[in-house]
This record gives structure tokens, C-alpha cells and sequence, in this order.
């Protein structure tokens, strides 16, 4: 029957989407990291080969003390207007000549000679160089459409050493700073004389003051009287309410507990060792044992005197078995429980808990340890309770003394607060005059300013993932291997049947949901091919595989099938396996073939012997069988199994014979479905012969093993016959649908 062969693929596009794109370089991952990584090595190896330049700056505040008068206000409100302002005149010339003057330099060039020893301070040349490393530059600002000089000065330093050009202005930071400190100090004259006396004697009184209240707080334990309280007051305010809780709680275990106690008639420690017998599988054993002996010993009561030998035995036997009773107990329990010292009718009894006692003891048990727990949370809260009331009486008195403490050094602070603020004030007219440098941005470690390792990584990464996605794209190009069900789909002109997923030793473990196998028994199987068949996605996805079949032979559905692949390896016989189960499931009589003369599989899947088979129905002249007799009684009767039977010598002359097409005509007659496993087609003519003497053809294609060229190749060769699909065998995409079926 030949079908007319519908292709399910969409158009095959000449260019690639994002998502393949993405999906090669994600599986080409290491070939772009290794073009990266190696782009990136050879930028920073080209950097480090380059002499590095750093240029560290700082920048000063150059000000002059009387603009505070011009302007009638204090000189540190309107900071930002007055870098701009230019009515007033500083003479900047004259304050840049004289941060370059040699005098500075050397001084700060005696401060770099401890680390670096060549500088030479009284070397003119030495200052005369050291000072052209120097550069000061007035920053300006833009105002409307005029660049406006700023008060602000940046001094630059340019070295080959990143620290060396922060400690050189390091060291011109501190001259400079120095010798405006010595310009103020030497205009401040003996102004602040009266409050500088006055400041020691405050200070003193306000020692004493503070050291008083410190030796009250060391001694009284205590930072704030008032607050801690406050604390305390709510502290026990807190511990009375708890107090009331518990105690309610104690009236409700109590009263739980009694309750339970009355339910199970025992004293607590009785009920507990009971459980615990209870719970003894050999206690357990015993006492049916004992039972059983009794229920035997009244029977033979029944038939015979109790001086029988054998009444006499059941006796004996039962008092051996309560001594092994009152064993178990002791070791159980121990031999100072009062259980143990029980009689042996009363250890019959007593040992017989059922599930509720069982509840009930535990219950018992916790309701004991809770009210156990409550009343000792009931002494612990009132233990809290006495010490906090105890340390409430001591606090009116801690109280009057802090009272009187605290106002003495408020008071001193506060006048030695106010003669600060005299001393600052005053001073502050003193040292109006000249100019005042300010530091606005401290030295920072020298920046590279060439050879740019940043740039240069950029571009080396750059040039890396360039390089890398053409290397990814070229080793894609170059591979012809087929990477998923869509590389699969546009291949070869067929349809795709169905998608088998990918199997892990995590899939198919001892966890994975399995579905019923049409088999009575499962040792029919090889170890292994039970589980992979039985497991449910591997199920599904043969189940949707069948009838994506029936639909395409709605008309007249296919009697017989070919099962083939380009390779050996990839997975056809355990496809053609499940497809056969997936057909008895829905009552379809199917016959299993294995068409492999030489190197059949199915015999081994199935543990079933090859002595005879296919080879040998082919070979011989006897009448060909209108029902196959399964040699394994294991398989259910609408699945017959053909092995391939002993390896013949000529197997193309078998499958070609035509006594293959009279066999193939009388089992379509006989079975709704004939399956048949054949021979890889690429290598050999097998596969044709089987295909030629069959409805249709089904090709199996191994995701990650066959390749390209191998799927034209096999399809190219089965172009005479009625393919009807491929089927995409460990595919791994899932649908959404499949993980919630699955969960």
C-alpha cells in the first residue's frame, strides 16, 4: 500500500532565527570563551609590555580672609558663589609663584627623601627638575558665555609610579598646609589671654562634676535612673500579665491531665511502660503465641483429661512461653518497674493496648511534660518578680541624688561651651588677613593615563566575541551532525512522526513514575529494557507515535511497517518494541519481526531463543503458519514475537525471495499490525528488500549520533519506497504539558 506522503515541516529558511543563533553559540560556548579568553590574554599581554605613565592631582582653595567684610557676611556661607566671585581681588600670580617657589619644593623634597633616597633637596638642579614635574593650574568656570577664573588651583604630578606621584603631593600637601597654619599662628596675638585663663579652671570644675556622676553610675550600676525605671515598672507590668497567662494554662493542663488519667485507669508511670510493652514486636509475638497455646490447650480440654501427656505439654509449653513473657518485660522495662513484678494473668491483660490507649498514653505523656514545663515557667516568673520589686525600692532615693548630680555638669559643659565659642569668635577676627589654602580634593594614587588596560581589554573582548562567533559559526558549519528534533524536521522532506525523549540513568531509576506493560510477567524483558518501557514519558511519546500513524492512514491503515535507522546503535529495536506495546494497549493483534539476519537484537530484549526464526521460515519449504506461536509464554496473545533465528549466509537472498512477500501477505492477513525491526540502510540492502515486501517505512534518526549527510544519504536511498516519516529518537524538548503530567 503506498501512502501518500504529506510533509509536516514548514519551509526550510535560508537564514537563521535568534533562537538558532542563540542556540549554536550556547552549544559552542567553549569555542567563543576560548577565542575570548585568548583575545583578552593577548590585549593585557600587549599592555604590560608598555611603559605605564600616572598622573596624580590635588586641588587647593586659595582665598583671601578679608572677603568675609566685603561681602558683610561669614565666610563659609556662599562657598560655591564665592569660587566664581570676581570682585574680589586675590592676586593670584603672586599665590601660584609662591606654591612653586624652591623653598616649598625643598621642603617637601626633605620629606620624599626617606623613601626615595636619590632626591636630592640641596641639589639645585635636583629642585630646579623636581619642580618641572610640578604643574599648578587655575580651574575656571563657565558663566553665561565667558570661561570665569575660580579660586580653586590643581596641582598635577606626573611619574612613572602610581604611589610615588600620590606621595609627592602628599608631601605638598603638608608643606603647604603647614605654612598656612605658621602664617595664622603668627598673626594671632594675645587677644585670647583672658578666656585661655579662664578655660583651664571651667575644665577642672567639670571634671570634678562628670567624675562625681561616673562614681555615682559605677557604684548604683545605673546610666539613667529615670529611664531604667520606666524599664523595670514595665518589665514587671510585662511579668504579671505572663504570670496570669501561665497560670491559666497550668489549670487547663492540669485538668487534661487528670482527664487522661481517668480515661486509662493507670497511674502515669503504669500507662507509660504498658506503651512501651505495646510497641515491643517480641512482647507482641508472645502474647499471640500464648494465645494460640490456650485456644489449643481448651480445645484438646474438650477431647481429653488434663493428665494427657499432650494437655500435659500444651501446659508446660504455655508456662515456658509467660517465663519468656516475664523475660521480654524485664528487659523492656527493667526489673524495678512495677509491671515486672505483675502475674501472669495480669501481664495477659495488661499488655493487650489497642490504638486509642496507645493515643491516649501519648497524650498523657504530653500533657504531663507541658504542665511540668508551665510550672516551672510559673517559679522562674515569679523568682523575676521578686528580684524586679526589689530593685523598684531602691529608686526614689537613686533618683534624688541623680537629680542633683546631673545639673552640675550640664552647667559646667555649658559654660565651657560658651567660652569655646568666645575663643573660636575671637580668633577667628585675629586671623582675618592674607590668604587662607584649604585642601578641596586630597591626592589620590597616580592615574594611568597610558597604556589604558581597560581600553584595551574592551577592545581585546571585543575582538574575542567577534572572533569567537565566527569560530562558533565555523565549527557549526563544519559539524554535520543533527542537534535536535527541528535540525531533524528540516533535514529530510518527511513528517515527524513523534519525539522520543532522551533517556538518563535518572529517568528510568527506581523513582520514575512506570505505567503497566502488556506483559504477565516482567522477567520476559533484559534487566533494564523493563523500566525504559515502562517509563511514562518513553510510554507517551510511543503512544502519540502510533497515532500519529493511524492519522495518516486513516483511509486504510498500514497492515505492516519497517522500522530502520542510517546507523546501527540508534535505538530502532526499542522503539519498535514500545510501538508494538502502544498497538496491543488499544486491542490491535501485533506481530513483533526482527528482519536483522545479521545482527538481530530482539531475541535479546525479549530473552527469547534464536534457534529458529525469520532465517529459518525463509529457508525452509514447510507451510507458512497462520499464527505465530510465541515461544516465551510471558507474552500476552495479541503480541507474537519472529526472532531472527541462526545467521544465514546470504541474507539478501532470503529478503528478497518470494517466499518473504508470501510470508509478509499471510501474516497481514492474520494480524492487524506487522512490525518489522530491519537492518540500518546505510552499508547494506536489507533494509530495502524488507521495505520493498511491506506498506510503509519508518526511519529512526538519533539525535547527536547521525549526521546530516547520513539522513540524505539513507533517504535518498528509501526514495522508492513509502517512507511516512522519521521518528526523533532522545529528543530533549519537553513541553510544558509533559511536566505537569509528570509532576
Amino acid at each position: 500500500m503506498q501512502a501518500t506522503q504529506t510533509s509536516f515541516n514548514p519551509a526550510i529558511e535560508s537564514e537563521a532565527g535568534y533562537g538558532q543563533i542563540f542556540a549554536i553559540l550556547l552549544r559552542r560556548r567553549f569555542w567563543v570563551l576560548g577565542m575570548l579568553v585568548a583575545a583578552i590574554g593577548v590585549a593585557a599581554l600587549q599592555t604590560m609590555r608598555q611603559a605605564p605613565t600616572y598622573v596624580s592631582s590635588m586641588q587647593l582653595l586659595i582665598e583671601s580672609n578679608y572677603q568675609g567684610k566685603q561681602n558683610g557676611t561669614n565666610g563659609n556661607n556662599g562657598l560655591e558663589n564665592e569660587f566664581s566671585d570676581a570682585n574680589v581681588q586675590a592676586d593670584t600670580g603672586t599665590q601660584i609663584n609662591l606654591m612653586q617657589s624652591s623653598e616649598l619644593l625643598r621642603q617637601a623634597m626633605v620629606l620624599l627623601q626617606s623613601d626615595y633616597p636619590d632626591i636630592n633637596p640641596d641639589d639645585p638642579n635636583s629642585v630646579a627638575g623636581f619642580k618641572g614635574t610640578i604643574g599648578i593650574i587655575q580651574i575656571t568656570q563657565r558663566t553665561g558665555k565667558e570661561n570665569v577664573a575660580t579660586k580653586i588651583f590643581q596641582i598635577v604630578h606626573t611619574g612613572n609610579d602610581p604611589v610615588e606621584t600620590q606621595k609627592v603631593l602628599e608631601a605638598l600637601k603638608k608643606v603647604y598646609l603647614n605654612y598656612n597654619l605658621e602664617q595664622q599662628k603668627k598673626r594671632l596675638d594675645k587677644g585670647l589671654a583672658f578666656v585661655n585663663e579662664q578655660l583651664p579652671q571651667i575644665k577642672n570644675k567639670m571634671q570634678q562634676a562628670e567624675s562625681a556622676l561616673k562614681q555615682f553610675r559605677q557604684n548604683q550600676e545605673l546610666i539613667d535612673p529615670d529611664l531604667q525605671a520606666k524599664v523595670q515598672t514595665e518589665a514587671l507590668y510585662r511579668i504579671q500579665q505572663e504570670q496570669q497567662t501561665n497560670q491559666v494554662q497550668i489549670r487547663d493542663l492540669r485538668s487534661r491531665f487528670v482527664s487522661l488519667q481517668q480515661q486509662l485507669a493507670l497511674p502515669p508511670q503504669d500507662a507509660i511502660a504498658l506503651s512501651r510493652l505495646s510497641q515491643s514486636t517480641r512482647y507482641q509475638n508472645l502474647l499471640n503465641e500464648i494465645q494460640k497455646t490456650e485456644l489449643l490447650l481448651e480445645q484438646q480440654r474438650l477431647r481429653f483429661k488434663d493428665q494427657t501427656p499432650f494437655v500435659q505439654q500444651l501446659k508446660n509449653q504455655r508456662q515456658r512461653q509467660l517465663e519468656l513473657l516475664q523475660t521480654e518485660i524485664r528487659r523492656v522495662l527493667g526489673s524495678s518497674s512495677a509491671i515486672s513484678n505483675s502475674t501472669a494473668e495480669q501481664l495477659l491483660s495488661q499488655g493487650q493496648f489497642g490504638s486509642l490507649d496507645q493515643t491516649l498514653v501519648g497524650q498523657l505523656i504530653d500533657s504531663q511534660v507541658n504542665l511540668q514545663a508551665a510550672q516551672a515557667r510559673e517559679r522562674s516568673l515569679n523568682t523575676i518578680q521578686q528580684q524586679l520589686r526589689s530593685q523598684l525600692v531602691r529608686f526614689p532615693q537613686l533618683l534624688a541624688e541623680y537629680g542633683r548630680l546631673q545639673p552640675e555638669v550640664q552647667l559646667s559643659q555649658e559654660t565651657l561651651k560658651q567660652l569655646l565659642k568666645a575663643q573660636q569668635d575671637i580668633g577667628l577676627e585675629i586671623a582675618r588677613g592674607g590668604f587662607d589654602w584649604q585642601v578641596v580634593e586630597n591626592p589620590q594614587l597616580g592615574a594611568k593615563t597610558g597604556p589604558s588596560l581597560l581600553r584595551n581589554l574592551m577592545v581585546g573582548a571585543v575582538a574575542g566575541l567577534m572572533l569567537g562567533g565566527a569560530a562558533a559559526f565555523a565549527r557549526e558549519s563544519a559539524d554535520d551532525a543533527v542537534h535536535s528534533s527541528d535540525d531533524l524536521q528540516k533535514q529530510v522532506p518527511l513528517p515527524l512522526l513523534g519525539m522520543v525523549p532522551e533517556l538518563t540513568i535518572e529517568a528510568i531509576g527506581d523513582d520514575a513514575p512506570l505505567l503497566s506493560l502488556p506483559f504477565s510477567k516482567t522477567r520476559s524483558l533484559s534487566p533494564g529494557i523493563d523500566r525504559v518501557i515502562q517509563w511514562q514519558p518513553f510510554r507517551e511519546s510511543l503512544d502519540l507515535l502510533y497515532q500519529n500513524i493511524q492519522l495518516l492512514s486513516r483511509d486504510q491503515p498500514f497492515k505492516s511497517l519497517v522500522i530502520t535507522s542510517a546507523l546501527a546503535g540508534e535505538g530502532k529495536s526499542t522503539i519498535i518494541l514500545g510501538l508494538a506495546i502502544s498497538a496491543a494497549r488499544l486491542h490491535q493483534r501485533v506481530l513483533l519481526i526482527d528482519a536483522d539476519l545479521r545482527r538481530p537484537s530482539l531475541h535479546k530484549l525479549l530473552n527469547l531463543p534464536n534457534d529458529r526464526g525469520l532465517s529459518t521460515l525463509l529457508a525452509s519449504d514447510t507451510p507458512i503458519p497462520q499464527q505465530v506461536d510465541t515461544q516465551d509464554s510471558n507474552l500476552r496473545s495479541n503480541i507474537s514475537v519472529v526472532t531472527a533465528g541462526p545467521t544465514p549466509t546470504d541474507p539478501a537472498k532470503l529478503l528478497s525471495s518470494e517466499r518473504m512477500r508470501q510470508v509478509m501477505e499471510t501474516f497481514e492477513q492474520n494480524y492487524d499490525l506487522v512490525l518489522l525491526d530491519a537492518p540500518p540502510v546505510l552499508g547494506m540492502v536489507d533494509s530495502m528488500l524488507v521495505g520493498a515486501c511491506c506498506n510503509g517505512v519508518i526511519i529512526v534518526g538519533r539525535i547527536e549520533r547521525v549526521t546530516r549527510s547520513e539522513l540524505a544519504q539513507t533517504t535518498q536511498m528509501l526514495n522508492k519506497l513509502n517512507v511516512i516519516g522519521v521518528v526523533a529518537n532522545g529528543a530533549s524538548h519537553q513541553t510544558r504539558n509533559d511536566r505537569h503530567y509528570q509532576q
